[in-house]
């Protein structure tokens, strides 16, 4: 991609996480995308199909380096001498912390399923490496059980985002026994 094409990626990634701060996802559309990205329709969709396929796009480059296998020392946060699965959990809900105006707008209406089915993906795959059959309960059971506790965690700090990460995993501990 040259830098022109950059721009205008980047230019529609900042519209659409502005937009998200103030309309549900479902709400927005792509003229009003264009316009405030001050890009055309064809630019638009030259770089995504739909608004749905944004939504995806936009969801890949949160997560990326969300579910990194490798934990860094940020500027907010510092698990890089950590390896457990609260660490990782922790990890996750710093950099969500810091989309958490756009969370409201995509956990409603269609950008719920989208955002959710891309999450409850990858929290799988993470969760996938702590998880071990509990006493009677299957392997498969148990990772679906954490995977859809930890998504309705976030869907509920989204709404009282008033709660530190820390705080948020504490509780997900806490009332999800078992992960390591």
């Amino acid at each position: 991609m040259d830098r022109r094409q950059r721009k205008s990626r980047q230019a529609i990634f900042r519209a659409f996480t502005e937009l998200l701060q103030e309309e549900s996802y479902a709400r927005i559309t792509v003229q009003q995308i264009i316009d405030l990205a001050d890009v055309g329709r064809t630019t638009f969709y030259t770089h995504f199909e739909t608004k749905d396929a944004l939504l995806k796009s936009f969801c890949a480059e949160i997560f990326e380096h969300v579910f990194s296998a490798d934990l860094n020392k940020e500027k907010t946060h510092d698990f890089s001498g950590e390896h457990d699965t609260k660490a990782r959990v922790t990890h996750i809900l710093y950099h969500l912390e810091e989309h958490m105006a756009c969370l409201p707008g995509i956990l409603s209406g269609d950008g719920d399923s989208v955002f959710m089915g891309y999450f409850k993906a990858r929290l799988g795959e993470m969760f996938s490496e702590s998880v071990r059959e509990s006493g009677k309960a299957p392997y498969d059971f148990v990772l679906n059980h954490r995977v859809n506790a930890f998504a309705e965690a976030v869907r509920w700090w989204g709404r009282h985002p008033d709660y530190t990460p820390e705080e948020i995993s504490g509780f997900f501990f806490e009332t999800v026994p078992g992960v390591r």
